[in-house]
């Protein structure tokens, strides 16, 4: 990262590895303390082996996480991995969180962290963006498979690509499925895997899934990930290819991603988001 290095960090940490690598990434850049809040439930219990220390709460607390990062001391946090969205339904907010909901016009993952970046602000602390301490993990325009898109494929990752640019704008569509010229599905709330596992019940195998940014996405938070488990979901439904936007997705454990993809023989490539194919 080029902002100036942090020397407490503040880690709110979602599901699955993602925050295990930025903990990893950021020791190795210099930073000194690693304080997380975890959610119960959710986050990793090997967080506790990564970082200083670790504040456990539940999920729709947000005055607990206010206080949780105040007491730490750090003024720089950090947002890694997702949380499941039907906590935001099914799940007993408090007052704090209730009131930051009312306030806003649509819910979504830039609103809701968006406003919740603004209650950091308000306490001194400043997010920073999601990718930080993650460079080895968002690649460069490229294949990075053994194996090429297809001509076929080639066509269904372009029109992918366009579709995320459209539907992005209103905060859907990070992930869009496409096969032999048809949009199968696109993400709205459900997350990748779900939008996946739907494209394959919809369509059957030979699909390709495309994810990327929206056009100005405030990459602080919900930046485009995939990870293990969407390379077994794709292989579950039996989609061929896989186009991430260069630069703006994170490949978690990159080295490993690449070789499961592989070894199931699927073709992964970076892509220019402008003109929907690698350079």
């Amino acid at each position: 990262m080029t902002e100036m290095l942090p020397d407490a960090l503040g880690l709110i940490a979602g599901r699955g590895v993602y925050p295990l690598l930025v903990a990893q990434g950021a020791r190795k850049a210099g930073v000194r303390r690693i304080h997380a809040v975890a959610f119960r439930g959710e986050t990793e219990r090997a967080i506790a082996a990564r970082a200083d220390s670790v504040r456990w709460i539940h999920m729709g607390r947000l005055g607990g996480l206010l206080d949780a990062l105040r007491e730490t001391g750090a003024r720089h946090a950090v947002m890694a991995g997702q949380l499941t969205p039907r906590h935001l339904f099914h799940t007993r907010l408090d007052g704090r969180t209730l009131a930051l909901l009312k306030g806003l016009p649509a819910r979504n993952a830039h609103t809701i962290f968006g406003a919740v970046a603004e209650e950091l602000q308000a306490i001194g602390i400043a997010l920073l963006p999601a990718h930080s301490f993650m460079a080895d993990h968002m690649p460069a325009p490229g294949l990075l498979t053994r194996r090429a898109p297809t001509p076929r494929e080639e066509g269904d990752i372009a029109l992918g690509m366009a579709a995320v640019r459209v539907l992005s704008a209103l905060d859907i569509g990070q992930t869009i499925v496409v096969k032999e010229g048809t949009v199968i599905a696109a993400e709205a709330f459900e997350g990748t895997d779900e939008t996946i596992r739907r494209a394959g019940r919809l369509a059957g195998r030979g699909a390709v899934v495309v994810k990327g940014a929206k056009a100005g996405h405030d990459m602080r938070f919900d930046i485009p990930v995939a990870g293990l488990g969407t390379l077994r979901v794709m292989r579950r439904i039996g989609a061929g290819a896989l186009a991430v936007e260069a630069h703006r997705t994170i490949l978690l454990e990159r080295e490993r991603f690449v070789a499961e993809a592989d070894r199931m023989g699927l073709a992964v490539l970076a892509a220019d988001a402008r003109r929907g194919a690698a350079e």
